[in-house]
């Protein structure tokens, strides 16, 4: 992974679109800090499009694209897109389920549920799960104990038994059905909204994040930025980003934030 501010001018003026994991990289250690938020809405006002990938939940999604200086949001590991049109006063959403098989996936992870709390001890069902609509998040660390490696594994196993993907982000283990991820939503909400095929995708997107559930987006993107904190998961990773930020979690995206607008002249 090479420093961040080894990335050339000439890539950096070329960026028009900031995707951004939020869990520990736009947020420190559980928190969204004025100078996180501040480098979001700096951005947003030089003009980029601003859109958080997340792990988190459609309830926060919801929260997120109304109130938050944001484009668009995607959710729940790309079970959907939220847009709100602030001119009209409407929320567009696309999910990558119709209803029906989202009620029969929800029957699913609600046997893989209890399989997963009467196997692993220690973890739980994350604080945030009440408000999901496509997928089922295990909390290993965010508020419990932190567990080993091993545990995170095995839960991660259970999914995988059952059908399901997993997926490990720096608090939760985050399961669902279907074949879709970060990057496939990702890559229809901008062709879908903002009229980006995938080679001007390439071109045009960077994508900070911190974690393995990031790491499809750390393939797909010659761009793609892991704040500090992303060495703790490194060894995990067999696609890394492509570089590194000197700062850790919020910190490391305003730095990646301040790099952008000062290579646009903002």
């Amino acid at each position: 992974m090479t420093p961040l501010s080894q990335l050339p001018l000439e890539a950096a003026r070329s960026v028009r679109v900031v995707l951004t994991d939020i869990d520990d990289t736009v947020t420190t250690e559980g928190i969204l800090t004025a100078k996180a938020y501040g480098a979001l809405e700096q951005l947003h006002r030089a003009g980029f499009i601003v859109i958080p990938v997340t792990g988190r939940p459609a309830g926060w999604c919801d929260h997120i694209a109304r109130m938050w200086p944001v484009d668009a949001v995607v959710g729940e590991n790309g079970a959907f897109y939220f847009r709100y049109d602030r001119e009209r006063k409407t929320m567009e959403q696309r999910f990558w389920a119709i209803p029906e098989e989202l009620k029969q996936n929800r029957m699913r992870l609600d046997a893989v549920e209890r399989e997963v709390l009467a196997t692993v001890p220690g973890c739980a069902l994350a604080s945030d799960q009440a408000y999901r609509l496509a997928d089922l998040a295990i909390d290993f660390c965010e508020d419990v104990p932190a567990l080993p490696e091993a545990e995170v594994d095995r839960i991660v196993s259970i999914f995988e038994k059952a059908g399901a993907q997993a997926k490990v982000s720096s608090i939760h283990v985050n399961g669902w059905f279907g074949d879709y991820n970060k990057l496939s939503m990702a890559k229809t909400l901008l062709a879908d909204v903002f009229g980006l095929d995938w080679e001007q995708a390439r071109k045009t997107v960077v994508y900070a994040g911190d974690s393995p559930n990031d790491e499809p987006m750390f393939e797909a993107f010659p761009m793609s930025i892991g704040v500090a904190n992303i060495q703790a998961f490194a060894h995990r990773l067999k696609h890394k980003p492509a570089y590194i930020a000197n700062g850790h979690s919020g910190d490391g995206f305003a730095e990646l934030a301040g790099l952008l607008l000062r290579a646009r002249g903002a």
